[in-house]
C-alpha cells in the first residue's frame, strides 16, 4: 500500500513529504567555484517533473538561494516551494538587520515573499533571538514572509515561542534511526499545537546503508567527509559501532523484503512518525539526483511486525542526550569539529556590565524596572554573583503567556545570561529561589526548574507569593559562586 507523497504543512501550503535539500551545494562550492546556476535550476525542475516540488535551503548554503532565483525566474513562481533559513550570527540583532536578511533573501530567491522563513538561534540566554522572531512576525504580517519556521529549537524554547503569540508551523531537526530525540515530549508539544517536525540528517551521513553493513569501524578524522564526521559521533553517543550494527543487521531483510535500500526503509520510517511533516533529502544538483530512490519512499508500509522489530531495535542504543538542537549548544557537541569552531568564533555577552569603584560589577538586562527601581539584573562581587528576582520581562513584552513552565524557562534564560555575562555559569549557581502566583502550578515550574538544573542541583526554596504584575505567574532569584 502506497502512502501520500503530500502534506499540509500549514493552510495554504501543501509541501511534499519528501524535500529537497540543497546543502549540499555549499560543500560544492567549497572550492571556490560557483555552481552555474542554470544547469542546476533545470535538474530542479526535474525534481518537480518528478513530484517533488518542495526544495530546502539556507543563506549558508552557498548559492542556493540564488539558484532557487534563477529556477523562479525561468519556470515560474507557483511551480515548487521553496524554504529558506536565516542564521544571524549570536549577538545583538536590530530591526532593521532582520528587514535586510529578509531582503536579501527576497532578492537571491527572486521572489516577493518567502514561502517558509526558517530561524535558528544559537544561543538562549542572549535575547535578541526573541527580538528577531517578534520582528519576523511583523515582516510575515506585512506580506514579504509566507509562514514561519524554526530550525533546532527545543521543546522548552519551541513551546515558549508558542505561547509568546509568535505563529510557528514547523520545527526542522535532526531525526533519525540514530537519533531519537524528537520523539516523546517534542512530538507531544508538536502534536498539541499543530506544528509539523521537518527531520534532516534520517540518513545519518550516508551510514544508515548497505555499504557499512559488516564493515569495519572507520576513524574519526578527515579521511571522512565532514557530514560523516559529524554522524559518527552520533553513532559514539548513541552506545558504538557494534551497536550500530546490530541497526544495521535488523534493517537489511525488512528493506529487501520491500525492494528497497537500507537508506530508503531509514528515510521512510521517519516520514511515518507522528508530527513529521517530511524529510529532507540532500541533493548535488546536476550530479546526483537519486529520483527512483526518492520515488520508493512513497511505495511500500511496514507490518506490525516490521514496525516492531525496529521499534525493538531503537531500544538497544543509548539515546542521544539532550532536546532537539542540543548538538549546537551544549557539549557533547554533536557536529563535525566537535565543537563550533567550525561556525562560530565566539559568543558576545548577553548583558552589557558596568564596573564600579568599590570592586563590585553589574549586569543590567534593559527592563524599565531596573531603571525605575534602581537595581542591576545581577551583581558580582568577588566570585560571588548575585541575581535579582526576575520574571518573564523582555522590553514591554511578557514572554511565554499564561504558560508558567515557559515563563521559568525564559526567566532561567535572563538568569543565565546574567552570569555569562559577569563570568560566571549556570553550574556555579548554588541557590534559587522560586515565588509563584498560584500554588496549583508548582508543578510545570518546578519540572522547568529541574530541566534546568536537574544536574546542578542548587539549594532551593519555593513559596506562594503575591507576585507584582497580574502577568507574571513566577519570579526567580539565584546566586552563584565562581570558582
Amino acid at each position: 500500500m502506497s502512502i501520500s507523497t503530500t502534506i499540509q504543512l500549514a493552510p495554504g501550503l501543501t509541501i511534499s513529504r519528501a524535500l529537497i535539500g540543497l546543502w549540499q551545494i555549499a560543500d560544492m562550492e567549497r572550492d571556490g567555484k560557483k555552481v552555474d546556476p542554470i544547469p542546476a535550476a533545470q535538474a530542479m525542475k526535474s525534481y518537480v517533473d518528478e513530484g517533488f516540488h518542495t526544495f530546502d535551503m539556507a543563506d549558508h548554503y552557498g548559492s542556493a538561494e540564488e539558484i532557487s532565483g534563477v529556477f523562479r525566474k525561468t519556470y515560474g513562481q507557483d511551480l515548487a516551494q521553496h524554504f529558506t533559513k536565516w542564521v544571524p550570527s549570536p549577538g545583538n540583532l536590530t530591526k532593521a538587520q532582520v528587514r535586510e536578511a529578509v531582503q536579501t533573501a527576497l532578492s537571491r530567491m527572486q521572489t516577493e515573499r518567502i514561502d517558509l522563513m526558517q530561524f535558528h538561534a544559537w544561543q538562549y540566554a542572549h535575547p535578541s533571538w526573541l527580538d528577531a522572531l517578534f520582528w519576523l512576525q511583523e515582516l510575515k504580517e506585512e506580506g514579504l514572509i509566507g509562514h514561519l519556521g524554526l530550525t533546532n529549537f527545543d521543546s522548552a524554547h519551541l513551546n515558549m515561542v508558542l505561547h509568546s503569540g509568535i505563529e510557528i508551523v514547523s520545527n526542522q531537526v535532526c531525526y533519525s534511526l540514530l537519533d531519537q530525540r524528537a520523539t516523546g515530549e517534542m512530538t507531544e508539544l508538536c502534536q498539541r499545537h499543530g506544528v509539523k517536525l521537518l527531520a534532516f540528517g534520517t540518513l545519518a551521513g550516508g551510514f544508515l546503508s548497505e555499504k557499512w553493513l559488516e564493515k569495519p569501524e572507520p576513524q574519526l578524522n578527515d579521511a571522512l567527509t565532514w557530514s560523516q564526521m559529524k554522524y559518527k559521533r552520533y553513532i559514539d553517543a548513541a552506545g558504538g559501532w557494534e551497536k550500530f550494527q546490530n541497526l544495521l543487521r535488523v534493517l537489511q531483510p525488512i528493506a529487501q523484503n520491500h525492494g528497497v535500500s537500507i537508506s530508503t526503509l531509514a528515510s521512510h520510517f521517519i516520514m511515518t512518525r507522528p508530527a513529521v511533516g517530511g524529510v529532507i533529502i540532500g541533493a548535488r544538483l546536476g550530479q546526483s539526483q537519486h529520483l527512483e530512490e526518492n520515488r520508493q519512499l512513497f511505495s511500500f508500509s511496514l507490518s506490525e511486525k516490521e514496525e516492531a522489530s525496529i521499534q525493538n531495535a531503537l531500544s538497544e542504543p543509548h539515546k542521544i542526550p539532550g532536546d532537539c538542537g542540543d548538538e549546537y549548544r551544549k557539549p557533547p557537541f554533536l557536529t563535525a569539529s566537535g565543537d563550533l569552531s567550525h561556525h562560530l568564533d565566539s559568543f558576545p555577552a548577553p548583558y552589557p556590565t558596568k564596573a564600579g569603584s568599590d570592586g563590585r560589577t553589574k549586569a543590567l538586562s534593559g527592563t524599565i524596572w531596573e531603571d525605575i527601581a534602581g537595581f542591576s539584573r545581577a551583581i558580582r562581587k568577588g566570585n560571588r554573583i548575585l541575581v535579582s528576582g526576575t520574571t518573564a520581562t523582555h522590553g514591554s513584552k511578557v514572554i511565554g503567556g499564561t504558560d508558567p513552565a515557559s515563563q521559568t524557562h525564559f526567566i532561567l534564560d535572563k538568569i543565565e545570561g546574567a552570569i555569562l555575562s559577569l563570568g560566571g555559569k549556570m553550574e556555579d549557581v548554588v541557590r534559587t529561589r522560586i515565588f509563584i502566583r498560584n500554588v496549583d502550578q508548582w508543578e510545570p515550574i518546578s519540572r522547568a526548574h529541574g530541566k534546568r538544573f536537574g544536574e546542578i542541583q542548587p539549594a532551593n526554596t519555593m513559596v506562594r507569593a503575591d507576585l507584582i504584575g497580574d502577568e507574571y505567574l513566577v519570579e526567580i532569584e539565584a546566586e552563584a559562586v565562581v570558582e
